[in-house]
């Protein structure tokens, strides 16, 4: 008993003297957790180089663009034949994609061999950069592969191929894996060679066109230290491979990390050990000299736990070296030494991914799945666990799934042309649907006719009332001419809010009580009680005016409802108000609507401003029209200015023919504002509507399986949950997909990337028709003016406001450019209103009390 515990005891300090003087031999190659970070950061360095426009001529790491723009949804489903070509033999597969849960995937594959003359040579785009593998086949460096696979279809004529897709076998894995895990955005080969892609922002590839969406990135990590930059971490036995390889100095990180080269390093490190007597007492014979005696395979047999020593024996006794046990200890742990600096080398690029892939989701930590094939990973028994801890310990803030790819990389390229045919598809139906809210110029023209032909209709007395663009005159006929002075009080009522000046308060359904309130307390405020102000009232709804201070209220608009005013004279109910408080008294001067104010407040700054246009929640336009045109309105003289009322054109019927079933579906909805049927140019343009009429659109495209994986959420049955606010985020320039997806989160919309490009392209589709029709609208009232003056050429000044125009980051520029195209006769300067229609309220007072006193002076 005590014998054979003094065996073990001296078998155990035997093991672990010979383990030390093998891990001093081979220090080298033993890398720090700080050295493996190195690694990562250089690796990190390299593809940036890769990634840039100028750099990547130079860099090592190719960082190729593969134009595999998205991974596998699960909604794919076809026949197709994919060719897989990496070695010495080709496989023909036949792929069948399924709904079916049970057997999605269904394949039969032949093999066959690549006659030895073809390898080495007797005689959709992708160029092949180099051979690579011992691969040698003439005349095909820098040529189209596709390009030549379709001349020998043709030229056998037998059948016809859509070639539909290129595949590098790590874009393959990924994909095969993706359709598994569709978290899956990396892959990774480990075998023979090795290589990763993943899924890189479009905006960081500087080699190709666009920056919406990802695209996978072909790494090509094998050249990486082809500059030197792994040099110091290169030893002389790593040199002795490369200068005994068929390409000296290139594809050094695969020679140190590959399957194909870690035989070929177990065996030189041997032959070295043994010339200096530390192996087979210094015994070397043929078979160790020659070049290829130990395979990758055999490292991995001898690395197995119980069977690994006699696999080792077997292999060296092999080699004719007669180990001894030491021997064959010794040789176990070299083998341990080489894997393991792979799996090291490769845990460490593999970070450098992960780390980019972090900071690209601007995440705090990452979750996401690694597709690996490869014989190396698959095949040594213990490379996969060294590989995934080392991992983990290099980056810590991801949690990462590693997936073994079982039908390998055919399946993938399948999958390729599944996902290619899917988003061809899906995409030619997305447009499709779009393309209703694209409008040619000839629509925009026909926009801006029917716009004039229903102006002409409102000014007209015998078709006024049935105009659906109600013309209705304001009693401003004077634009400030900067000699008005003195103080004077605004109130603006347009929405739910109302200001009197600086104060602001919910509107409550007895309105005028309530805005006598607040005003009484404004006036406390600014200690002017006693004084007798002169005041404008800016109503922001559809009034007939009488006169500059008196107008019926036709109707209410914007989903507003207070009781007992539609039909009545707003200025008398506010006289009315006023009087009952008995605090103090104001003389109504002026009813303004926001857009005259509007117009007002710019033309005290440009006396040439003549138009007004609101472009926010409503839509609306007012402009100075001839008076004699003016038919409803008595006297000839001079020019008056006329509120349009343009939210209503269309309302009978005149733009069916470009109003969607999208736009219905809003109409039919705005029940609750109850104004279904009505307003039909403005729920087309204008800000409360824009959002909704997104929303329509993202049910219809998830019902049809292109959104969310066609799941509608109950936020997406929501009405009102898509604010126009979020179009504006959406559409900005300088958003990242990344964000557009974060919004879409925040709305309960959990959405891909791929979600996003199609969120973000409604977005802007809708938005940009509203610009255009907008746009259309003011051609007509500007070349109107210009007729009206006789003039072959009009310059103009149009005064806007409005949340649209202002906030939305491209709304004012298409509505610029579409007047400037149906307009070409006008030159028309757009002038923003700072200050808002309260302003422009208290000058048109200011314009009134000016006139009032000069009426006073004729009559003296």
């Amino acid at each position: 008993m005590i014998a054979a515990q003094l065996l073990a005891y001296y078998f155990t300090e035997l093991k672990d003297d010979q383990l030390k003087k093998i891990d001093k031999y081979l220090f080298s190659m033993r890398f720090s957790d700080d050295t493996l970070k190195d690694i990562m950061n250089r690796f990190r360095r390299e593809m940036e180089n890769g990634l840039g426009r100028d750099t990547s001529p130079t860099a090592t790491v190719k960082m190729l663009p593969t134009f595999v723009r998205s991974i596998p949804d699960g909604s794919e489903k076809g026949d197709f034949i994919a060719l897989d070509l990496g070695g010495s033999n080709f496989r023909i597969l036949r792929v069948k994609v399924t709904q079916d849960k049970k057997q999605p995937v269904q394949m039969e594959s032949q093999v066959y061999e690549t006659p030895d003359d073809i390898i080495h040579g007797s005689g959709s785009q992708a160029v092949l950069v180099t051979w690579t593998k011992k691969f040698k086949a003439s005349g095909v460096e820098g040529m189209d592969v596709v390009n030549l696979l379709n001349k020998a279809i043709q030229k056998r004529g037998d059948y016809e191929a859509d070639i539909m897709a290129v595949v590098n076998d790590t874009v393959g894995t990924m994909m095969t894996c993706g359709f598994d895990d569709q978290r899956c955005e990396v892959g990774i080969i480990i075998g023979t060679g090795t290589n990763a892609c993943y899924m890189e922002e479009l905006r960081h590839i500087d080699q190709v066109e666009g920056d919406e969406g990802r695209m996978c990135i072909n790494t090509e990590w094998g050249a990486f230290g082809d500059d030197g930059s792994l040099e110091d971490l290169r030893t002389e036995f790593d040199r002795e491979i490369d200068r005994g390889s068929i390409n000296p100095g290139k594809q050094l990180f695969e020679k140190m990390a590959s399957g194909m080269y870690m035989g070929e390093l177990v065996r030189l490190i041997l032959v070295k050990m043994a010339k200096e007597g530390l192996l087979f007492e210094g015994r070397i014979t043929p078979e160790l000299l020659t070049k290829g005696k130990i395979e990758t395979k055999h490292v991995s047999a001898i690395e197995k736990s119980k069977e690994g020593l006699k696999k080792c024996m077997e292999t060296l006794t092999r080699l004719g070296v007669e180990p001894s046990d030491e021997d064959c200890l010794a040789v176990q742990h070299v083998c341990t030494i080489v894997s393991f600096r792979s799996a090291n080398l490769i845990a460490s690029t593999l970070g450098g991914i992960l780390a980019r892939l972090k900071d690209n989701k601007g995440v705090g930590r990452l979750r996401t799945t690694v597709g690996i094939d490869g014989s190396l990973y698959k095949m040594h028994p213990q490379y996969a666990r060294r590989l995934h801890k080392t991992v983990r310990r290099l980056v810590p803030d991801s949690d990462v799934r590693f997936l073994l790819s079982e039908s390998g990389s055919a399946k993938g390229a399948a999958m390729v042309t599944a996902v290619a045919y899917r988003l061809t598809e899906q995409a030619r139906q997305i447009q499709q649907t779009m393309a209703e809210f694209r409008l040619s110029k000839a629509q925009l023209l026909e926009v801006k006719k029917r716009m004039r032909q229903e102006i002409e209709r409102g000014l007209k007395k015998t078709s006024h009332q049935e105009a659906t663009v109600k013309m209705l005159p304001t009693f401003v006929r004077s634009t400030p001419d900067g000699t008005e002075n003195g103080d004077f009080l605004a109130l603006d009522l347009g929405g739910t809010n109302f200001r009197v000046l600086l104060t602001n308060g919910p509107v409550p359904p007895q309105l005028f009580d309530h805005i006598v309130h607040c005003i009484s307390d404004f006036l406390d405020y600014m200690g002017m009680k006693s004084a007798r102000l002169p005041l404008s009232f800016t109503f922001s709804f559809p009034c007939h005016q009488t006169s500059l201070d008196a107008g019926i209220l036709v109707t209410w608009t914007k989903g507003f409802k207070a009781t007992d005013c539609e039909g009545e004279n707003v200025v008398e109910l506010l006289r009315d108000a006023i009087k009952r408080k008995e605090e103090f008294d104001l003389d109504v001067v002026a009813i303004v609507n926001d857009t005259v104010g509007t117009m007002m407040t710019c033309a005290y700054e440009e006396p040439d401003c003549e138009v007004g246009l609101i472009a926010g929640t409503g839509s609306n336009a007012c402009y100075m029209e001839e008076a004699k045109n003016i038919e409803i309105v008595d006297g000839n003289e001079g020019r008056m200015c006329v509120n349009m009322e343009w939210g209503a054109f269309g309302d009978n019927g005149c733009l069916d023919d470009i109003r969607t079933k999208y736009d219905q579906a809003v109409d039919e909805n705005s029940l609750n504002e109850g104004n279904k049927g009505e307003d039909a140019y403005e729920k087309m343009c204008s800000g409360m509507y824009l959002g909704e009429i997104v929303r329509q659109i993202l049910i219809d495209l998830t019902k049809r399986g292109f959104l969310f994986r066609g799941q509608i959420s109950e936020t997406l049955k929501t009405r009102g949950i898509f604010e126009t606010k979020f179009l504006s985020q959406i559409e900005s320039d300088r958003l990242a997909l990344l964000q557009v997806r974060a919004i879409l989160q925040q709305l309960g919309l959990a959405g891909t990337c791929d979600d996003s490009i199609i969120v973000k392209e409604v977005c802007g589709t809708v938005s940009r028709r509203a610009a255009q029709i907008c746009g259309a609208g003011m051609a007509a009232v500007v070349d109107k003016i210009r007729e009206n003056r006789g003039l072959d050429h009009l310059d103009i000044t149009v005064g806007v406001d409005g949340t649209l125009y202002k906030l939305h980051p491209h709304f004012s520029r298409i509505f610029q450019q579409t007047v400037k195209e149906l307009a070409p006769k006008c030159d028309v300067n757009f002038l923003l209103s700072e200050d808002g229609s309260g302003k422009g309220a208290a000058l048109i007072t200011a314009v009134g009390c000016r006139q009032r006193e000069l009426v006073a002076q004729q009559q003296h």
